[in-house]
């Protein structure tokens, strides 16, 4: 059953000292885009009652770097990431696998921070930060700290955020390789992924998969057979027997893993 909106309750936060102070006392969930909170509403499996607008919080929609070190906001929209140069720059395969995230409307209210805290196995830009062994500063009104990407999902749909933390930013080192990305489904955008892949080809190949699992999942078992000097064919007979994709209504776990292994020896013959 859809939920009420009349039985939901609402507090904004006008700066980012307050909203951490109000979750932490209030055990409040943090809304920016909104744009899954009301797929959940429609579907009725929305959970929280009671909710913090942290959408005006402007200190957290900087992209910047420090050092050599890409920092992105956490309410960062697709549409900035697709307009930034230094994005550009140093994740192109960010920007693409933005440009596949739903319509303009969703670009323009989607966030980064959104994306990663709502913790879908298909989100389109995690598998990119996965591959690019990003880091996710949690901050409190007490602490921060630094989690990568690759560590921060512990299930499906939960995290090593606590409740009384706030993805602030996505901290990004120099990439070196090519870097590749293809997001397959049942059409190019508007469509949940069936299975995406982000990879780096570089003398330690980074690979990671979306929508396979209940995590996104980084092939380090196929990294090593690459990295080692193994065949192609040796790291996709790695790839098929590593992953262990899921049946759902999107696809069939044999589906998944053919195409996998597939986008695995696409990968590797784009960027010779």
């Amino acid at each position: 059953m859809r939920a009420a909106v009349s039985a939901l309750d609402m507090r904004r936060a006008t700066s980012l000292e307050e909203a951490l102070k109000i979750i932490r006392d209030e055990k409040r969930m943090p809304v920016a885009g909104a744009t899954d909170v009301y797929v959940a509403m429609n579907f009725g499996t929305l959970v929280p009652k009671q909710f913090l607008d942290i959408w005006a919080l402007d200190e957290l929609r900087t992209i910047s770097s420090r050092g050599d070190t890409l920092v992105i906001g956490a309410l960062t929209s697709y549409t900035s990431l697709i307009q930034s140069q230094l994005v550009a720059d140093r994740v192109p395969m960010l920007v693409q696998a933005s440009r596949l995230v739903g319509g303009v409307q969703i670009q323009n209210r989607g966030t980064l921070g959104g994306n990663i805290a709502n913790g879908s196995p298909a989100a389109d830009g995690v598998p990119v930060l996965a591959a690019v062994d990003a880091i996710v500063v949690l901050r409190s009104a007490d602490a921060e700290r630094r989690v990568s990407i690759n560590e921060y999902y512990t299930g499906y749909r939960q995290t090593m955020m606590r409740a009384d933390e706030l993805i602030v930013a996505i901290e990004i080192s120099p990439v070196e390789g090519k870097q590749w990305f293809r997001k397959v489904g049942t059409r190019a955008a508007q469509a949940i992924s069936k299975v995406v892949m982000a990879a780096v080809r570089a003398p330690s190949p980074r690979i990671a998969f979306g929508s396979v699992a209940a995590t996104v999942v980084r092939a380090r078992e196929t990294e090593r057979v690459l990295s080692s000097g193994g065949s192609i064919e040796d790291a996709a007979e790695t790839l098929g027997r590593e992953l262990k994709p899921i049946d759902d209504v999107r696809s069939t776990a044999e589906y998944r893993r053919r195409v996998s292994v597939n986008l695995l020896r696409r990968f590797w013959a784009d960027t010779e």
